[in-house]
């Protein structure tokens, strides 16, 4: 048997005969016979009775139609699949981003996946780490982007490394662009909520060095930290990316952490039901590019994985 004969003979089976299957199929009756007679010599069984009004399938011509439906339908999935064009991604997407990065980030993915991927809609969320991580796990969104540190890494994509610094206002005291972890304990803090990673990495660490941090405040608003410390009321904790914006503006001053530094980690996280989302691969694709972009054009003072 080849797929031909089976292609002949459920054509035959459907069409009740060989008359209205040769018309059908646009093949001669005479071929369409010599083909049921090869396969039945070489099955050892009859599949056909032939009547005045059409065909008839025996036994054993029920059976193989049965098995040559299921065959020639395999194949045809096969064929399709592997001779078929990429599917266009097409749909819509829903992306949390961290509120420090979704600054320049936003504004560079909408750009980049309007270009490349003009059918696919982007929904973008901005929220504090903590609350996009607790929400990504919830199943909320397709992606996501938040802080976690090295250690945690094994579960996501890496897309770039961040240090924390201490953020100071604009008036105070003429101050270096480092300052070493042992002094924190005399700045007066705002800080994310606890459940942010900002101060589980940095409270960690200061720990483990005997540093007593002095948080006046925890709050979950990013904004709401930056005009604290840019009215002189507080300072903060934070990556670069947070007040990248006000830094360049003269709003708030920074100094990085040393002796020693604390890092984080930028992962992006995808939801385990979208893995096989056309629409959402492609969009996860395009976010390396996008930090890859921005770091090199001097937008985010971050720094890329070592794999990149």
């Amino acid at each position: 048997m080849d797929f031909k004969k089976l292609k002949y003979f459920v054509g035959i089976a459907e069409a009740g005969g060989f008359t209205r299957a040769a018309e059908h199929m646009n093949v001669a009756q005479s071929a369409l016979s010599l083909h049921v007679r090869e396969m039945e010599n070489s099955l050892g069984t009859k599949l056909l009775v032939r009547e005045r009004s059409g065909v008839t399938l025996t036994l054993a011509g029920t059976r193989l139609l049965h098995h040559a439906r299921i065959i020639l339908n395999q194949v045809s999935i096969a064929e399709e699949e592997l001779t078929s064009k990429p599917k266009i991604p097409v749909g819509e997407v829903s992306i949390a981003l961290p509120s420090g990065p979704a600054r320049f980030m936003a504004p560079e993915l909408l750009n980049m996946a309007n270009e490349r991927f003009p059918k696919v809609s982007l929904k973008i969320v901005e929220g504090m780490s903590g609350s996009v991580e607790e929400m990504m796990h919830a199943g909320r969104f397709n992606l996501a982007v938040f802080y976690t540190m090295q250690d945690d890494v094994s579960y996501y994509d890496v897309l770039a490394e961040e240090e924390f610094c201490l953020i100071i206002p604009p008036g105070s005291s003429p101050f270096e662009n480092v300052v070493s972890l042992d002094q924190l304990g005399a700045y007066p803090l705002a800080v994310p909520m606890n459940v942010t990673s900002v101060q589980r990495a940095v409270a960690d660490v200061a720990k483990l060095h005997n540093v007593f941090l002095d948080v006046r405040y925890e709050i979950d608003s990013l904004s709401t930290i930056i005009d604290m410390v840019a009215d002189g009321n507080a300072h903060s904790i934070l990556t670069p990316s947070a007040v990248q914006r006000e830094t360049s503006l003269g709003l708030v001053r920074m100094a990085k952490i040393i002796n020693p530094s604390i890092s984080r980690s930028v992962v992006l996280a995808v939801n385990a039901r979208d893995e096989r989302s056309a629409e959402v691969a492609a969009i996860r694709g395009l976010l390396p590019k996008v930090v890859r972009q921005l770091i090199k054009d001097g937008k985010w003072q971050a720094r890329l994985p070592q794999a990149q």
